[in-house]
């Protein structure tokens, strides 16, 4: 393992959804021990507030259309081949928050945008 706080900020984009919510209190965990004390988690999860799992178009992105099932299970082109991109977990502002408040890091801010929450979080 590396130097306990070797980094002044960890940055993690659309990875946590394919963890098991244990997985993922170890994952923020790691970043925690990897982080200085006061830097800075950024971490970014789709948003599955107002999104139904259905086969209706939630929005077009660069890999193709993205479905309300795409957002909840992974997008369904890119499991069939592999399975690691199935979504485990699926994340509201709320159990966002409390995830990383859970492991430690002090939430500054979220943003909700074009179906993602971005969070700042300190150690």
């Amino acid at each position: 393992m590396g130097d306990i706080g070797q980094y002044e900020i960890a940055y993690c984009s659309h990875a946590l959804e394919h963890l098991a919510p244990h997985d993922i209190d170890t994952a923020l965990a790691e970043f925690r021990r990897v982080i200085r004390p006061g830097g800075f988690l950024i971490a970014v999860v789709p948003n599955l507030a107002d999104v139904k799992p259905t086969l209706d178009v939630v929005y077009e992105s660069p890999a193709g259309p993205i479905t309300g099932l795409d957002m909840y299970y992974g997008k369904a082109s890119f499991v069939k081949d592999n399975p690691y991109m199935a979504h485990k977990f699926g994340f509201v502002r709320s159990t966002f928050e409390q995830f990383l408040e859970r492991a430690g890091f002090t939430v500054k801010h979220v943003s909700d945008s074009n179906y993602n929450l971005m969070a700042t979080a300190q150690r």
